[in-house]
Parts: structure tokens; C-alpha cells; sequence
């Protein structure tokens, strides 16, 4: 589905932040005359009109919070997080001595975090214990009775962030009465660029403190806790689940069987002329390159393809026990098979739900579709769970005659 851009990259980032437009991430207009200032292909100029337009919205947001208009300043300090994303996305050739990607991921999380003080109930942060550090979080809260309800843990994938988890999930679950807890996990956003900590296909190894650390809130309902994981997340939530029991139930968003066979490096053996040549004719396989040497810490390319191979469901597809919705996307240019092959590999009560390209819901993660995703999402989670309570709650005794 072609947005504003020919290259395939470009218009799927670009409608992957419109998208985010439901819950107040983007602006069309602002998307628009951003967009028509950058070059097909041109990396360095998407970065920097992004960059612009986000430093323009912040400044609306600081203005109106100083004059204290709070709902207009958390408005315009969302949309500016999300535009700071997006202007730091195509910056993976050394992240990690990179000043300005450095700036524009500090600006990202400062401006949310201003706006997630200022949500109807604000967003609480916080740090879950991990191996000897701590994973940054936020805990969203449907609202402040302190009531124990439904709640989501949700993580990214292979290049989210903690801050877009809001958009991508958390504003909708909120208005179905859900809790979330997000967390940026090893690969991701602070905890990668602050912490060194990478990838890793033993994922039940990050969830599970995850898990405990939600089971110790009071605003959590025990037993109806859902995991659920976006893109590459797709795989690592179900890995997940395949060893933690505790979960109500897992939505696969969408489903990842086999990272190593699909993914990356099929596209890099099938490629003419070589790697190189391919990584520079290619601004999506440049980047998802450049991005997974240094979210998995790979010394090279053929360290990289050797590292998917550990992230596969094969022979553990079965363990997973919680009820698990597999979402799967007709034009997935990433993972496409791969939600089926899920699917048929689950032996848990189960269910696939296929986002056409006809219905806007096509592409990879069904960006410009949240509003779908989110229907069809939470309205399986709330029969899933309400029949999952009514198997588990005891039989009524009559008093004796």
C-alpha cells in the first residue's frame, strides 16, 4: 500500500507514524509537508525534516504548558515524541557514536514522558528488576481506583521503542478498561543504546521478571494477565510463553515461526551482486541490516544470519498452553507465511485472524489500521478471558434442603 513515497521503506515508516495519528501521535497535515521535503531514498534529509517538524511541535507543547493549557501541550508533546522516532529511525549506521541519534532518541523519551505526566490518569514509570539491572517501563492505568483489572504486558520488536508502545497499543487498551505494562527489553530502545544489552532468543528469560514484577501490583488482575508482542515481538512473546504459565493469554502481533529461515538473510542470499550491493541499492535492507548488527551485537553480516537461527518455535510451538490469537497480514513484506506457520504448529485453544489489503489492514504489523487491530484485538481478549473465568470459577453448592 503506497504512501507518499515510491521506495517500500520510506512509505512504510511514513504510514507506520501517520498511523499513529488515532491517538494523537501524528497530524496529517504535519506528515504531509514533512514528507514532500525529502528525496526519494534520502536518508539524511528524512532525518532532518523530521527532526524539524518535531522541534516545531515540541515547541507548541512547551508554550502551551507554560501558559497552562495541559491538554493542548500533552497533545503536541505526543506527536513530537513520535516524529523524534521517526526522524532517528534511518540513523543505524553507528547509533552508538552518533550524536544526533543519541539527541533525537533523548527527545523522543523526554517529550513523552512530559506528555505521560500529563495523561487523564498518568502514566507511572517504572523499573523492573533484570538480571542484576533494571528494564525501563511505563505502567499505564485505565484509570485511579486501584481497582485489580485486566492487564496487558506488551514489548516491541526488533526497532521499538518504550515510548511508541503507548500509540501502537496502550492508548486503546486504555479505553477498553485495560492496564498496560511496556517495557523497552534487551535489542530495544534505552536498554540496547544505554545498557549494551542485545538480543536474546531465550526470551521467557526477560518476560518472566516482567511477569513478576505485574503480579506484585495491586492494580493487576492475577488471572487475567495477557502478554502480547509486536513484529519480531511476535516471536519473542510466544517464546515466552511457551515457559511462562502464569499469562490468561498471548496475542502473536503478528506470528513468527522462524526468524532465521524468513527473515533477513533469505533476502540477503537471494540479492544480485552481493551483500553490498544490495544493502546500497536497498533502504530496507540496509537498514535492517545496519539495525541488527547492532541490536544483536553482531560483529558482521554472516554473524548476524547466524544469530537468527536460534530465534525459531520449532519444537517448542507446543508448550504454549494460554489461549493465543495469531494476527497476520495479507501483504506482510517481512513475515509473510510465517503467521500460518504458527498457527499450525500451536496446540493451545487458538485463533488466526487475517488483515486484508482490501480492508487497509495489509501491511506489516497493520500500520495505518490500528483502530482494526485494536477492534479485533481486544474484542477477542475480552471473550477470551471471560471464558477463561468461567471455566475457572467454582461450581455454586445449594444449602441443604
Amino acid at each position: 500500500m503506497k504512501f507518499l513515497f515510491d521506495d517500500e521503506s520510506f512509505s512504510f515508516e511514513a504510514l507506520r507514524a501517520t498511523g499513529y495519528a488515532a491517538y494523537g501521535g501524528a497530524e496529517l497535515g504535519e506528515v504531509l509537508v514533512t514528507c514532500r521535503q525529502i528525496p526519494e531514498g534520502d536518508e539524511e534529509a528524512w532525518s532532518a525534516r523530521w527532526a524539524a517538524t518535531a522541534a516545531r511541535v515540541e515547541r507548541i507543547g512547551r508554550d502551551a504548558l507554560a501558559a497552562g493549557h495541559r491538554v493542548s501541550a500533552r497533545e503536541a508533546l505526543l506527536r513530537a515524541s513520535n516524529y523524534y522516532r521517526t526522524a532517528d529511525f534511518y540513523r543505524r549506521t553507528d547509533p552508538a557514536n552518533d550524536a544526533e541519534s543519541a539527541r533525537l532518541a533523548a527527545a523522543s523519551r523526554q517529550t513523552f514522558a512530559d506528555a505521560a505526566g500529563l495523561l487523564e490518569t498518568p502514566a507511572r514509570a517504572v523499573r523492573i528488576p533484570y538480571q542484576g539491572t533494571t528494564l525501563p517501563g511505563y505502567l499505564f492505568l485505565a484509570d485511579d481506583s486501584g481497582a485489580a483489572r485486566p492487564t496487558v504486558i506488551f514489548h516491541g520488536g526488533y526497532d521499538s521503542t518504550l515510548e511508541e508502545d503507548y500509540f501502537a497499543l496502550a492508548a486503546g487498551a486504555l479505553r477498553r478498561g485495560y492496564n498496560v505494562l511496556a517495557f523497552d527489553c534487551p535489542g530495544q530502545g534505552t536498554v540496547v543504546r544505554e545498557q549494551g544489552l542485545h538480543f536474546r532468543p531465550d526470551w521467557e528469560a526477560v518476560v518472566t521478571p516482567a511477569v513478576d514484577f505485574a503480579l506484585a501490583l495491586p492494580e493487576v488482575d492475577a488471572d487475567r494477565l495477557v502478554l502480547i508482542g509486536m513484529s519480531l515481538g511476535g516471536y519473542l512473546a510466544a517464546r515466552a510463553a511457551a515457559f511462562e504459565h502464569r499469562l490468561a493469554a498471548c496475542v502473536l502481533y503478528d506470528g513468527v515461526y522462524d526468524f532465521g529461515v524468513e527473515g533477513i538473510s533469505r533476502s540477503a542470499a537471494e540479492a544480485h551482486g552481493g551483500l553490498e550491493a544490495a544493502m546500497a541499492q536497498s533502504v530496507s535492507l540496509r537498514w535492517l541490516i545496519r539495525n541488527g548488527l547492532w541490536t544483536f551485537g553482531a560483529p558482521d553480516a554472516n554473524g548476524l544470519f547466524k544469530a537468527f537461527e536460534a530465534y525459531t518455535m520449532e519444537g517448542i510451538a507446543d508448550r504454549i498452553t494460554c489461549p493465543t490469537l495469531v494476527l497476520q497480514a495479507d501483504n506482510d513484506q517481512f513475515f509473510r507465511g510465517q503467521p500460518q506457520r504458527v498457527f499450525d504448529a500451536l496446540t493451545c485453544p487458538k485463533e488466526l485472524i487475517a488483515f486484508r489489503e482490501d480492508e487497509g489492514g495489509g501491511e506489516h504489523c497493520h500500520e495505518g489500521a490500528i483502530a482494526l487491530f485494536h477492534q479485533r484485538t481486544f474484542d477477542w481478549l475480552d471473550t477470551s478471558l471471560t471464558a477463561s473465568a468461567a471455566v475457572a470459577a467454582p461450581a455454586m453448592v445449594g444449602s441443604p434442603a
